[in-house]
């Protein structure tokens, strides 16, 4: 594709804004369409924050449906599958049993950390470039140990990831407080740890904002408050995109719209297996409480994170399949809090904390579809799950590259349309 042409993103997430900076950056005439008023205020405003190379098991792995099974009806559960969303659910449901094979699961994992080792290098080339500041925390994470069964299936990641070239350190009771002091109250009840010193933090929110600026300097236009009606087609390939305001000619366009992707292609008769999981944070402000953590953690046992941003403690995590349902389960939000407190009993306002919650696009093999689809000048950057932070800037590299007729920079297999 000759540069300059006109590119239409949908979706004004994290991964749709960085794939407008890239586009932009590469010669092109870029639109980006948000329904919301502002970028980064569904799955981007107030997830985890990890930027995690070595989270990039995938949830498909062997043991997970037992699992899933004994936490059915238990409403704190890491992963939590309401019956209403069963019927939605069964399609997804078995392709992702069926990538919970070890092979598969490694497979997956492989093709995974390829993307997201590329993109943390984008990511540090951009913030090189621009000067954002996006509240970066770079002292690695810290996977908590608490129990025989996390201990078995974390370390049999950590031992995959290891033979992958990731970096990490084994570590005893006694290094997980060395190395995070403020988990010293948790002494008596730490097995052990895995820290993964390359790993990072940061506010999504903030960074895809501050990129949004970026992008609309570099000559981006950005059409907020407005819905896409359909992807148009003349002659087999994109020509154009229609909103409720309006319709845009088009060259090409790239579809970054999440757990909406699947929906926005089903008329054109493309199927993508995404499903909205979704997940919750509590964000606590530090004030003047001195016993706050630095380096991110996370407990293995219970799937839920603690991430210093700034001057801000935000816990997240677990799973609900609950459909495209987006209402904020107090229940949910009060384990996160009650796990928070437990670790830290002297933080000293337990009102301060905000909740949030939003959908995950996660597809059964854990890894999101990039690049081109059967239908010409249509482009896909979605269903990255957890990762959209950490694997965002490299997605956007390489389905910019692809547009503008430039050979990728990593081995797409397993990340595409073809052969999944």
């Amino acid at each position: 594709m000759a540069a300059a042409r006109h590119v239409v993103v949908l979706g004004g997430g994290v991964v749709g804004v960085t794939s407008a900076w890239f586009l932009a950056r590469s010669g092109c005439q870029v639109t980006l369409i948000e329904r919301r008023h502002a970028p980064a205020l569904e799955t981007s405003f107030a997830n985890g924050g990890l930027i995690t190379p070595s989270m990039s098991d995938p949830w498909a792995s062997p043991g997970t449906p037992l699992l899933i099974v004994k936490w059915l009806g238990r409403e704190n559960s890491p992963m939590l599958v309401r019956l209403g969303a069963l019927p939605g659910l069964f399609s997804w449901g078995i392709k992702f049993v069926r990538q919970c094979h070890v092979d598969h699961w490694r497979r997956n994992a492989r093709n995974t950390l390829r993307l997201s080792s590329f993109s943390r290098e984008c990511l540090h080339g951009l913030v090189h470039e621009t000067g954002i500041d996006y509240d970066a925390n770079a002292r690695g994470t810290l996977r908590l140990l608490r129990d025989r069964l996390s201990v078995k299936k974390t370390r049999a990641a950590a031992d995959m990831l290891r033979d992958l070239g990731v970096r990490l350190h084994a570590l005893d009771p006694e290094e997980c407080i060395a190395l995070e002091p403020a988990l010293r109250g948790q002494a008596d009840r730490i097995a052990g740890g895995i820290h993964y010193p390359d790993d990072e933090a940061g506010d999504a929110r903030v960074f895809t904002q501050g990129l949004a600026q970026e992008c609309a300097s570099n000559g981006v236009a950005f059409r907020y408050g407005e819905t896409v009606e359909a992807i148009e087609l003349a002659g087999g390939r994109v020509s154009g995109v229609r909103t409720n305001a309006g319709r845009l000619d088009a060259d090409a366009c790239v579809v970054a719209l999440g757990t909406g992707s699947a929906a926005q292609l089903r008329g054109l008769g493309i199927r993508l297996p995404i499903y909205p999981v979704k997940g919750y944070s509590v964000t606590f402000p530090v004030g003047d409480w001195n016993g706050a953590p630095l380096i991110p953690f996370s407990d293995e046992g219970e799937k839920v994170g603690v991430v210093r941003i700034g001057d801000r403690v935000r816990v997240a995590g677990t799973a609900e399949f609950a459909g495209y349902d987006t209402t904020l389960n107090p229940n949910r939000i009060r384990h996160l809090q009650d796990f928070f407190f437990s670790l830290f009993p002297d933080y000293p306002d337990r009102r301060a904390g905000e909740g949030w919650t939003g959908l995950r696009p996660v597809t059964p093999d854990g890894c999101p579809y990039l690049g081109p689809t059967p239908i010409e000048g249509l482009y896909l950057n979605t269903g990255h799950g957890h990762l959209g932070w950490t694997m965002a800037c490299g997605s956007a590299r390489i389905v910019a590259d692809l547009i503008c007729g430039r050979d990728p920079a990593i081995d797409l297999s397993g990340l595409t349309l073809q052969g999944r």
